[in-house]
């Protein structure tokens, strides 16, 4: 199969240039100014848009058990709205029980995805509890191919860890040159709050907000700081949605820690009045909840000038029927925005038309930054001869509005509903393979490939 881009505007981190693209056997061949007559199996003609190396999201959940539910996307559903959307591969988080065992829960949800995505996917190790029997899982995974994990500093009694954890899953992963992806917060103060709250009469969603403050977000970042910097391990804290938090990972960058910091879609968009004043909020209930609209400035600031690294979206998809399990106790609400499939042409409107970053740094941001930190680079995240054609040719003159009647997550509605888009995907290629084309999936289920990764953040 080869493919040929022509007179399309090449777009990345560190270059803007007219050129074509050819591609074959899966990777990107020749990048020349003008590659004439050429042989391939299909041709496309960029002229009047953006060439984007393949977007990739670093923080997905698709086969989800959570709170007594499932996460309503597959990864066949999954990975068409990842495609139409611009994004050819995803990391999504393995969250095993704690009485699971660490390698079936990989093999668990590595078969949930082989044979059924149609983009590419790699996946980061939860870590919820750690013994013995779990620190030899944790080196046979790594062997498998994962070079991250994930630690929750939340979710007391699930997925949370003790100190005693987080110092040996830290130790662990700077012996083995593994970054560990975190959520901060602090499991002991949100279960006293939530119990505070319940026993005041306060049950609805616009209260999970008060059970997880600010604070509570930032003092889980302090804590973590704290164990990096003792370890050595390099961290990437997860769905940082306040400027409270974010100022206690710079401050640790400031002493040496090894952090890097992820926000989210949802927190530069929305802020918690989406979230109240009836039970229809909690269609936007998540942890760390969507915060005060102040914070959406320093968070596009933060992304603009690096502080923060990369934009994901932390997908994780409940419906309107599972949200309702909360009706009289915001705890049972299941957590979760879903937005893979809008991430790109949200940002894209908001922050490049927007004049909040530079179309460079939104590359950087939703793609190359994700594939340095996860071991992808450059096969993924680049437009470079070698590197896999994974390849977006966007459209910025395209006009349309978000709605849940159109869109492909398997979901009954859309968090961004009549969100105006300025730019959407015109051709999505994933290894040299069209996948998406104006809105509609036109790839091969189960086509997408499990990512093998090195460690790297030794």
């Amino acid at each position: 199969m080869s493919l040929l881009i022509k007179n399309g505007e090449i777009v990345t981190p560190d270059e803007r240039y007219l050129a074509d693209i050819f591609c074959e056997n899966e990777t990107i061949t020749r990048i020349e100014r003008n590659i004439g007559e050429v042989k391939a199996d299909e041709v496309i003609d960029a002229t009047g848009k953006y060439v984007f190396p393949g977007f990739i999201d670093p923080h997905v959940h698709i086969y989800l058990p959570f709170m007594g539910t499932f996460a309503k996307d597959t990864h066949e559903t999954a990975s068409r709205a990842a495609l139409v959307g611009g994004t050819t591969t995803f990391i999504e988080m393995i969250c095993p029980a704690r009485n699971e065992k660490p390698m079936e829960a990989f093999e668990l949800w590595l078969g949930k995805a082989q044979g059924k995505s149609a983009c590419d996917f790699t996946f980061h190790m939860g870590v919820t509890r750690y013994d013995d029997e779990a620190e030899r899982d944790f080196k046979d995974i790594v062997k498998r191919g994962l070079s991250s994990f994930k630690i929750f500093l939340a979710y007391k009694g699930a997925f949370g860890i003790t100190d005693e954890e987080l110092y040996a899953t830290l130790t662990l992963a700077k012996k083995l040159g593994v970054i560990v992806t975190a959520h901060c917060e602090n499991a002991d103060l949100v279960f006293e709050l939530q119990k505070k709250l319940l026993s005041e009469g306060k049950t609805g969603p616009e209260f999970h907000y008060w059970s997880r403050p600010p604070v509570i977000e930032a003092e889980g970042v302090h804590h973590l700081m704290t164990f990096a910097e003792l370890t050595g391990a390099h961290v990437y804290i997860v769905h940082t949605s306040c400027e409270e938090s974010l100022a206690e990972a710079i401050r640790g960058r400031e002493r040496g820690v090894n952090v890097w910091v992820e926000t989210l879609i949802q927190y530069l968009l929305l802020d918690r009045t989406n979230a109240e004043p009836n039970f229809e909020g909690a269609k936007n209930v998540m942890s760390p909840p969507l915060r005060d609209k102040k914070n959406q400035e320093v968070m596009w600031k933060a992304l603009a000038d690096g502080s923060v690294s990369t934009l994901a979206t932390d997908h994780a998809p409940f419906d309107w029927a599972q949200k309702q399990m909360g009706k009289g106790d915001f705890t049972k609400i299941p957590n979760g925005i879903p937005s893979l499939e809008d991430r790109i042409n949200l940002y894209f409107t908001h922050g490049v038309k927007g004049n909040k970053i530079d179309i460079q740094r939104f590359v950087d941001t939703a793609s190359a930054q994700a594939a340095k930190l996860f071991g992808l680079f450059p096969r993924k995240g680049a437009i470079k001869v070698g590197s896999d054609a994974d390849l977006v040719v966007y459209d910025p003159n395209y006009r349309g509005k978000i709605s849940a009647k159109t869109h492909r997550m398997n979901l009954d509605y859309n968090s961004f509903e009549g969100f105006e888009i300025q730019g959407r995907p015109h051709v999505v290629a994933v290894r040299g393979k069209v996948a998406a084309r104006d809105g509609k999936f036109v790839g091969e289920p189960g086509r997408g490939q499990f990512l093998k990764r090195e460690p790297s953040h030794f």
